[in-house]
């Protein structure tokens, strides 16, 4: 069973940054796809940023372009997203996923393409 604890999240005023980490547990995190989702209320939940299980390929939705920078550690099986230039758009809950299938070739966007969440971290941001 892999869990998916986020960490990071909280109250920031516009224009500041935060980086929000994903601890992975089993030793397979390293073989697997990684995202960032987000949900803000009353909306439906939003694909953030991606990365390949080699790093090699990052994605991310035009709005957080250049604003937003997602890694891994492999050796420490955790995923970040580093935001910076946050505005109050920004304010949703956050959830780190781990993509479906070993050493997947493709970094997908749709949240049905993964299979298991973390519990998910607030992120507000005042402006």
């Amino acid at each position: 069973q892999v869990q998916l604890v986020e960490s990071g999240g909280g109250l920031v005023q516009a224009g500041g940054s935060l980086r929000l980490s994903c601890a992975a547990s089993g030793r397979t995190f390293s073989s697997y796809a990684m995202g960032w989702f987000r949900q803000a209320p009353g909306k439906e939940r939003e694909f953030v940023a991606a990365i390949s299980w080699s790093a090699s390929k990052t994605y991310y939705v035009d709005s957080v372009k250049g604003r937003f920078t997602i890694s891994r550690d492999n050796a420490k099986n955790t995923v970040y997203l580093r935001m910076n230039s946050l505005t109050a758009e920004d304010t949703a809950v956050y959830y780190c996923a781990r993509q479906r299938g070993y050493y997947s070739a493709s970094v997908y966007l749709d949240s049905r393409d993964y299979d298991y969440w973390g519990q998910g971290t607030q992120v507000t941001v005042s402006s």
